[in-house]
């Protein structure tokens, strides 16, 4: 059964246009043109990262600063994506505005960066549904696994209500994104 998986996964992940991480040029910053791409003469890690801005539809985490988008990764959400998360154990990831209020490594997860999930309107909307909200929401790079390999998860969701990344682009946000900053997740 496993080289039947495996089979289907190699034939159509060439076909497979849904791992991307996109680098756009901010306006009037030195740009230059090789082999028919542009590349930003200018570093990323020196714009001040305002907001994390997550389009749950598209599968973009967006890096925002100054209101402009600089860079866009291909992410992974909860086994059930659509909606908001509801009550602890429904595998959804949640929509609104949280904080990125710390980070840690993880055994898992390679590197992870917490969302500050609940805010209040989703502590008082479990309190009266009389549920548990769940926490530990993150931000996280992906399992380490001989048996599933990284591209295995990349195009899947797969995570428990985490927002899931490539481990070079979880390195690249953890870099660039300090704790305090606000992550905005839309539907």
């Amino acid at each position: 059964m496993r080289w039947l998986f495996a089979f289907l996964c190699f034939t159509f992940m060439p076909l497979s246009h849904a791992a991307f991480t996109q680098t756009i040029v901010p306006k009037g910053s030195e740009q230059k043109i090789v082999n028919d791409k542009v590349i930003n003469l200018e570093r990323l890690s020196e714009r001040k990262i305002d907001k994390v801005l997550v389009l749950k539809g598209a599968r973009q985490l967006q890096l925002i600063s100054a209101g402009e988008a600089l860079k866009t990764y291909r992410i992974s959400l909860g086994r059930n994506p659509l909606g908001t998360k509801l009550r602890e154990g429904d595998q959804r990831t949640p929509e609104g505005f949280y904080w990125l209020d710390w980070r840690k490594t993880s055994t898992n997860y390679n590197l992870s960066m917490h969302i500050s999930y609940p805010n209040v309107s989703d502590a008082a909307r479990a309190r009266r549904e009389g549920v548990k909200p769940g926490s530990m929401i993150m931000i996280h790079g992906t399992p380490v696994d001989e048996e599933y390999p990284e591209w295995y998860f990349h195009t899947l969701d797969w995570t428990n209500g985490c927002i899931g990344m490539k481990n070079n682009d979880m390195r690249e946000v953890w870099d660039l994104v300090k704790d305090g900053t606000m992550i905005e997740i839309r539907p």
